[in-house]
């Protein structure tokens, strides 16, 4: 009991640490020409893929058109240190918000992730602050705010284990994960 307690005013102090970001975050649409629906990938930190616009498991079986792969997840990389979505994930952020708005009953988790360096108190609210710029970015994309929930794990799920920067660059992340 005493852990939980203890949890939740980390998580409360963590919000209010958070506060408002430094610059406002902007999306710009996808150019003339951009994929809007269909399969897209975006190359993340060091390589990697992130795949917009495959079927969606359990959405799938519904009839509807998901956005994130066999596993229901799309991925958005961060810089160091920072909670500004970079240019190149804009996409992403277009297919699931038109998946979102096209079919309200969907529910997406924003999973807030950031590398090991720095305090588990700053790192629970750079991870927050992440989230809620991918939130923010949707909803300016007419995703109603019921739709959305986020939470942030800080360093606590690493998606590669490492200490160098190949490592940090894929554990400085977004995932967006569709709820059942």
């Amino acid at each position: 009991m005493k852990r939980i307690i203890a949890i939740a005013c980390l998580l409360a102090g963590a919000a209010l640490l958070a506060g408002c970001p430094k610059k406002a975050t902007t999306i710009q649409p996808p150019t003339a020409g951009a994929q809007a629906g269909g399969e897209s990938t975006t190359t993340g930190p060091a390589g990697s893929a992130s795949t917009a616009g495959s079927a969606y498991g359990a959405a799938g079986a519904n009839g509807m058109r998901g956005v994130a792969g066999a596993s229901g997840r799309s991925v958005i990389y961060f810089d160091f240190d920072k909670s500004e979505i970079k240019p190149e994930f804009a996409d992403i952020i277009t297919t699931n918000a038109r998946n979102l708005t096209s079919h309200p009953a969907l529910r997406l988790k924003l999973e807030g992730n950031t590398d090991e360096r720095g305090t588990r108190e700053y790192n629970i609210g750079l991870g927050e602050r992440r989230a809620q710029a991918v939130r923010r970015a949707l909803m300016l994309q007419g995703v109603a705010e019921m739709q959305l929930s986020t939470v942030s794990f800080g360093a606590e799920r690493p998606a590669v284990e490492g200490d160098d920067e190949a490592a940090w660059a894929k554990n400085r992340r977004v995932e967006l994960v569709y709820q059942p």
